[in-house]
């Protein structure tokens, strides 16, 4: 990797990444050698589980990609599990107050500064032989607020405020459902949720995240002002490209 993951984030690259669903490593090697930035690994949604994560942590380095996970929950010794294992960034579902970020954040980081279990022999520390300190290895992971409700839009300013979110992420298919259109991801009320996301992330010198299943429409969330965006997930990539194959047939 050139840069690490962090930086990139908070510099302003335009990065984009995919989701991980089918909890292989192999497959998370061929996503790695196609170009993205980034991998997450989908813990929540996704086929595998943790004792996956670490073949696919291997993937993604073995080819200087980045890989992050989202945790099925922000219990604290999920996230630590998740830290200890090597991920560079934690994605947080769900979160929809500044509360609820703030204590979710906590985990991610060591004493002072948060709440993370104190540990120097595991893989994310090279076994005891990375030789930094607590405050560098808390510099160097990403925090990514998933925007995926309505309370989260109302509380939107306040969450991005707070220090140490690096992305706003939207949850199309549970956003637009909030919002009483679901799915309809063209309707002028979850339009408008898009530029209020873009607008905050923007004035707090965070980045605008999405999920777009679609990727002919990557440019133009690019040109919108989103720059941390994933195109599809493994499985539906996959799938697209099965059809296509046959479509010759």
């Amino acid at each position: 990797m050139s840069q690490p993951l962090i930086q990139r984030v908070r510099q302003g690259d335009f990065l984009r990444g995919t989701f991980l669903n089918l909890g292989s490593a192999l497959v998370a090697e061929v996503c790695a050698l196609s170009g993205f930035d980034w991998l997450l690994v989908d813990l929540e949604h996704g086929a595998g589980g943790e004792e996956g994560l670490a073949g696919q942590l291997l993937a993604g380095a073995a080819h200087g990609v980045s890989v992050i996970a989202r945790t099925e929950s922000a219990e604290r010794i999920r996230v630590g599990h998740l830290l200890d294992l090597g991920v560079q960034g934690v994605m947080f579902p769900r979160l929809e107050t500044p509360e609820e970020v703030r204590a979710a954040l906590t985990h991610l980081w060591y004493p002072p500064r948060g709440d993370r279990g104190i540990a120097g022999y595991n893989r994310a520390r090279q076994f005891g032989g990375d030789g930094l300190t607590s405050e560098e290895v808390n510099g160097g992971i990403v925090a990514i607020v998933q925007v995926e409700s309505v309370t989260a839009l109302e509380n939107l300013e306040a969450i991005a405020a707070i220090e140490g979110v690096d992305v706003l992420f939207v949850g199309p298919s549970d956003l637009s459902a909030a919002l009483g259109v679901p799915g309809q991801l063209h309707d002028p009320v979850f339009q408008e949720a898009l530029d209020q996301v873009v607008a905050v992330a923007s004035a707090h010198n965070v980045a605008a995240g999405i999920l777009v299943s679609d990727p002919r429409q990557v440019p133009a969330y690019r040109d919108r002002g989103f720059r941390f965006v994933a195109v599809a997930a493994d499985s539906s990539l996959l799938r697209a490209a099965a059809i296509e194959a046959l479509r010759f047939n």
